[in-house]
């Protein structure tokens, strides 16, 4: 008799294996992380609580003046039949600049760790097996305490919670459809664009939901001061082979720094030998592109076929993901899953 894991019980309550390992959505687990702190504190307090629903006040200054600031990572099972968390280490860091930027107190790297490392490990049995899917770890904070005056919170809540997920974009292996537009901005330069914060999100929903309306799976925005160079996308980076160099949207304050985009950027210079340069991307140059991908923690490394404007379509490349994209994305995963060795000493195993 073979016991089941809390991950094939999920399977089984949903449908099908291939119901988690080709969904994005949150599905419930065991436990979460919730910790507490007060304004001039340090964070030194919290615990694993049953996975479950949570109360605020209609007055808390997150749901009133959007106080608040979240990560997203994973965890793997991998080929050497343990349990990994990539680069949380950069997470980390993030999530300190990020608590700074939005007045919430600063978060050290050992209890961000301690929150993480925590909940993942109680929940482990809900990570899909090997080559089946990760499992995704939000962590999250915000401010609690009640305010009708604009200003930062006095008491703050930062949680920990996972799910079990398959690919970001349902499109299988078709290479995205992109809109590319003028009529909305994400972020503006000098804002809280380079944060991960939640209203940063919120602004990309209703463009991003009335491209999907028309049949693209996302958009591509340009950037606010300057609109005829292009930034991202509403939750990942972009990436443009063109005339042998790999360009990305140099950050500027107005692009969030992504763990999967400095991933990208290392794996294409150091082991692909690539020319790699952060900069200002004309939209002609990326219109005309032989190869453009984006990345990010959700959506790994996507290939892009198509990019519409209001005027036209344009093809890229030959409409199929390119031989270089495809090359990145085998690279990163082989690492992720431990199918290669890791040469940057990104793996942080637990078990």
């Amino acid at each position: 008799f073979k016991q089941k894991t809390a991950y094939e019980i999920l399977s089984g309550l949903v449908g099908s294996e291939m119901c988690i390992r080709d969904r994005f959505n949150p599905m419930p687990t065991r436990s979460m992380w919730k910790g507490e702190c007060s304004a001039g504190d340090e964070w030194v307090n919290g615990q694993l609580i049953p996975y479950g629903e949570i109360s605020l006040s209609p007055a808390s200054c997150v749901l009133n003046y959007g106080q608040g600031i979240f990560e997203g990572l994973k965890a793997y099972h991998t080929q050497k039949d343990r349990i990994v968390l990539f680069r949380p280490n950069k997470n980390s860091a993030r999530m300190q600049k990020s608590t700074e930027r939005m007045c919430i107190p600063v978060m050290n790297d050992h209890y961000f760790m301690d929150a993480v490392t925590s909940t993942v490990k109680d929940n482990s049995d809900f990570i899909p097996p090997y080559g089946k899917g990760s499992l995704y770890i939000r962590p999250i904070c915000f401010g609690v305490s009640k305010a009708i005056a604009v200003q930062a919170a006095t008491e703050y809540v930062f949680m920990v919670f996972t799910s079990p997920v398959g690919p970001y974009f349902k499109v299988g292996s078709k290479p995205l459809h992109l809109y590319l537009s003028d009529k909305y901005h994400r972020a503006a330069p000098k804002g809280i664009g380079n944060a991960k914060a939640i209203g940063n999100y919120s602004a990309s929903l209703y463009p991003g939901s009335m491209a999907k309306s028309k049949g693209f799976n996302d958009m591509i925005y340009v950037h606010a001061k300057n609109e005829k160079i292009i930034e991202e996308m509403g939750a990942a980076n972009l990436f443009v082979l063109s005339d042998g160099e790999l360009l990305t949207p140099k950050l500027g304050g107005s692009i969030l720094d992504g763990v999967t985009r400095d991933s990208v950027i290392t794996i294409a210079r150091d082991i692909l030998n690539l020319t790699v340069k952060e900069t200002d991307i004309e939209i002609d140059r990326l219109l005309s592109a032989d190869e453009v991908f984006c990345c990010g923690t959700a959506v790994t490394v996507t290939g892009v076929g198509k990019i519409s404007t209001d005027e036209k379509e344009y093809i890229i490349g030959n409409g199929n993901f390119g031989e270089k994209t495809l090359s990145i994305k085998k690279k990163l995963l082989q690492i992720q899953k431990e199918e290669i060795d890791d040469p940057f000493g990104w793996i942080h195993p637990l078990v």
